[in-house]
């Protein structure tokens, strides 16, 4: 592919985005799979990174905003598709009326939700989610009961459909951690709440990426994979992508923008935190912390140019970064890859990820809009919408 006019890209394999939603519904065959492709796909680009999911047979999409699943809908994705992140006066009637699951942890939830089910003259898909223990959205244990029973008759009344009971882990990246072992009680147990109090819902589920690869306990109706859709482990204290069978799906590269000699003493870039030991070259990136290069990386984030990993020589600044060749050459125009699958040498990005001290969810997901998204697929660029 020729990217030669371009300052900088990130090249999305959808090849191995299918492949690994083949993996890993592998790993669940008893399970649907939500692919979840909320912000941005993880950076990757969502109306692209949704349709090949589902053509690799992903039974539902997932998203945190309803802004970003009317994005789906307005782009001509069907199919199920669960959004979660509501805040009251959210565009509930525009969700029900584009046929989306919505999640209800709260009963002000619920009366919104119902609210706009009466005025779109339709009955609303409604999700619950509980809190098993991670403590952010979904309903505490205490409050269960009274969100249960209040969502079977608000179904008696026709203004709502329960299709799912959920919950999210809070430990599952931490293999064996106690935390699990009674977060999955905890699920089991509002289970058996809500079906006392007369739902029955299409699917349950609460395996994450994390849960999908390493417990199979926890796989239930569905599960719903997000980073490792992409090709990065969520566990890489247990294995990487490689020995889950995925493989990354991002690539991360721009085009040399200066390559100059200068002395041995010579400070780089901002704060002189990195002086040359001796005459060298310094080969200039045009990726800076606007574009989502972590500025935290400054003095350890890695690229392969010309041939080898590098290192970025000093702060990494706002639109670019320094590498030192020592006695290498490149020319302006060369390529400098910061990651991707490693097949060729190049950093991955969790070697980013241990760099700036962060996970590599991270890295692949703050990747700005100033660097556009090139799509290939078998090997040849396609359109990204």
């Amino acid at each position: 592919m020729d990217n030669t006019a371009m300052r900088a890209w990130a090249e999305i394999d959808l090849t191995a985005l299918r492949a690994n939603v083949t993996a890993l519904r592998a790993c669940a065959p008893g399970a649907g799979l939500m692919a979840v492709v909320k912000a941005d796909a993880y950076g990757h680009g969502m109306v692209p990174c949704a349709r090949a999911a589902l053509e690799a047979g992903a039974t539902w999409l997932g998203t945190a905003t309803p802004e970003e699943a009317l994005a789906l809908r307005a782009a001509g994705v069907g199919g199920r598709l669960l959004c979660w992140l509501w805040t009251p006066g959210g565009p509930w009637r525009a969700a029900v009326e584009a046929d989306i699951d919505v999640t209800v942890s709260a009963l002000w939830a619920l009366r919104e939700v119902c609210a706009a089910a009466r005025e779109a003259g339709r009955t609303a898909r409604v999700q619950l989610k509980a809190d098993t223990g991670l403590g952010r959205n979904g309903c505490q244990p205490a409050d269960w009961p009274e969100l249960t029973a209040a969502a079977r008759a608000a179904e008696t009344d026709g203004l709502i459909k329960v299709t799912g009971i959920w919950s999210h882990f809070s430990c599952a990246d931490e293999p064996g951690h106690p935390s699990i072992a009674a977060e999955l009680a905890a699920f089991h147990t509002a289970l058996a709440v809500a079906a006392a109090a007369g739902l029955d819902p299409e699917v349950r589920h609460m395996a994450n990426s994390p849960g999908t690869l390493t417990l199979p306990e926890s796989h239930f109706d569905l599960v719903r994979p997000g980073v490792a859709l992409y090709g990065i482990s969520p566990v890489p204290q247990v294995g990487g992508p490689a020995d889950f069978g995925l493989r990354p799906v991002m690539t991360l590269a721009a085009r040399l923008a200066s390559v100059k000699r200068v002395p041995g003493g010579h400070g780089v870039s901002y704060g002189h935190h990195y002086v040359t030991p001796g005459e060298t070259t310094l080969a200039l990136v045009p990726l800076g912390y606007a574009d989502g290069v972590p500025r935290h990386a400054s003095g350890s984030g890695p690229a392969l140019v010309a041939g080898k990993w590098r290192t970025v020589a000093g702060r990494v600044a706002m639109d670019q970064f320094v590498v030192d060749l020592g006695g290498d050459a490149a020319q302006p125009g060369d390529e400098a890859v910061l990651f991707g699958p490693g097949d060729r040498g190049e950093p991955t990005a969790e070697d980013w990820a241990l760099a700036a001290g962060t996970i590599a969810y991270e890295i692949v997901t703050r990747i700005g809009t100033r660097v556009p998204r090139v799509y290939v697929d078998n090997g040849r660029r396609v359109p990204g919408e």
